[in-house]
């Protein structure tokens, strides 16, 4: 099941829809924090056969700070840690996978890194990976998975703010 879960971004796949490729050669378009401040706060859905959160941070620092988790079976399969930074005039979205006991998945210095592609309404679109604000209380964060067979699938990760 791990290599289901590997987010690491290939090439675009003729069965995306609602995320795109960083051409090589071009440039990420003005952006700030601020365009994405929706996302602050803490997350729930239902993905990859379990349960999945994710927490976002307010900005500061010049980033969002965010923690994701899959719990299947009632047991965590895997945690993401990373944020969405401010690179100049620009943003940047960079993560790093944790086993179950906190043991990295990448190198110790090694970080996935997603340039931005462009801000359209609602949607914010990474490489592989297109934030879309639905509702105040709904979101959904797309993204492209590498599958073992050397092909991708789109993965629709769909959050609601739980009701306290």
């Amino acid at each position: 099941m791990r290599f289901l879960l590997v987010l690491v971004l290939i090439s675009f796949s003729s069965t995306a829809q609602n995320t795109l490729s960083f051409e090589e050669g071009t440039v990420s378009p003005k952006a700030s924090l601020s365009e994405i401040a929706w996302m602050e706060g803490y997350w729930k859905g239902e993905a990859f056969g379990g349960i999945t959160e994710e927490i976002w941070s307010p900005a500061l620092g010049g980033s969002m700070m965010f923690s994701f988790k899959l719990v299947v079976d009632g047991a965590v399969q895997f945690y993401e840690i990373g944020h969405i930074r401010q690179l100049e005039e620009t943003l940047i979205f960079e993560l790093k996978h944790f086993h179950s006991d906190l043991k990295g998945w990448e190198e110790k210095d090694e970080v996935q890194r997603f340039k931005l592609i462009k801000v359209v309404n609602n949607r914010l679109y990474f490489d592989g990976f297109t934030f879309e604000k639905v509702s105040d209380d709904q979101i959904n964060i797309y993204a492209l998975i590498h599958q073992k067979d050397g092909g991708t699938d789109e993965v629709v990760f769909n959050y609601k703010r739980p009701k306290e």
